[in-house]
């Protein structure tokens, strides 16, 4: 939604009826009706991962079978996993050389997913305006983009171990390599969709063409780069374990390829549930900083 959208919503919003009537401030209807939803969507959520939990715990208790040749009779129990994860926090519980480590390994892959991903970010969304306003820069670059594109991330491991070497360096290049061409896609799509209507209307109302892009490209576009900010960021996770197996002591992924070598699965399933949660919190925290920047617009996901 354009700057222009936004001010005649702004001018055209009623006002508040407890407000009006003096019946309290005006933010405190707001911000109960806020944290009720919060509540009702807490609640709607619970019971997955709830009973997740208990089949969980009855599949290995009982040697289930899954699809794919499952055998969940080798995985550990919800409990194990949760002593796991406890000991792996605050230390003191199995008291191994694993024991209170998890802030350690957690911020040095928190590190080197912000890092990959905020190259992504800068490279791929002003790319990804340019080529999504010229035709002529989008025929030049698409073909070659979408023949790189399809190359998996894993492949290129081994490669950037061998021109990258061992390393931060060639986990971030891997973190970037698996963000860049989603936010690159979406900003691309989004620029391009924009109403020719809204040109129209900016250039009826004087809008120097210097200004286009930050008063109607932008603002149009922005639901669209948020999603694919948002897509991003969990590929980022994802391939993180990919780029610590090799070369990388600290890490959660280095963790995972510890304990894979040493048949530890509960230890596994620990990080597992702790890369989830920190996939969950860093969305989580984006999406509130670009509200923030972004302010008050209703298409943003």
């Amino acid at each position: 939604m354009t700057t222009l959208g936004i001010q005649a919503e702004q001018t055209a919003e009623p006002a508040d009826p407890d407000t009006a009537a003096g019946n309290g401030s005006p933010d405190a209807p707001s911000r109960r009706d806020r944290y009720r939803a919060r509540a009702v969507a807490i609640l709607w959520a619970l019971p997955v991962p709830l009973a997740v939990l208990l089949l969980w715990d009855r599949g290995v208790g009982g040697g289930w079978t899954l699809p794919f040749g499952i055998q969940m009779q080798f995985l550990p129990t919800p409990v194990e996993v949760a002593r796991r994860l406890a000991d792996l926090a605050v230390g003191g519980i199995v008291d191994d050389s694993y024991s209170g480590t998890l802030w350690l390994h957690l911020y040095a892959s928190t590190v080197r997913v912000l890092q990959g991903f905020a190259i992504a970010a800068a490279v791929a969304v002003p790319l990804g305006i340019v080529m999504g306003r010229s035709p002529l820069v989008y025929r030049m670059l698409e073909p070659t983009l979408n023949l790189i594109r399809p190359i998996p991330v894993t492949a290129w491991a081994p490669l950037s171990l061998l021109i990258i070497g061992f390393g931060d360096r060639a986990t971030i290049f891997l973190v970037f390599l698996a963000a860049v061409f989603s936010i690159l896609i979406n900003t691309i799509a989004g620029v391009r969709a924009v109403p020719a209507r809204l040109f129209e209307a900016a250039a009826m109302l004087g809008t120097p063409s210097a200004q286009t892009l930050y008063k109607v490209v932008l603002p149009a576009a922005i639901p669209t780069i948020v999603s694919g900010l948002r897509i991003a960021l969990g590929l980022s996770w994802v391939i993180l374990v990919v780029g610590e197996t090799v070369g990388i002591r600290v890490g959660l992924g280095a963790l995972i390829t510890q304990a894979r070598e040493q048949s530890r699965t509960d230890l596994i399933v620990a990080v597992m549930i702790v890369i989830g949660l920190a996939g969950f919190l860093a969305d989580r925290i984006m999406m509130l900083a670009v509200r923030l920047v972004a302010g008050r617009r209703p298409l943003l996901p």
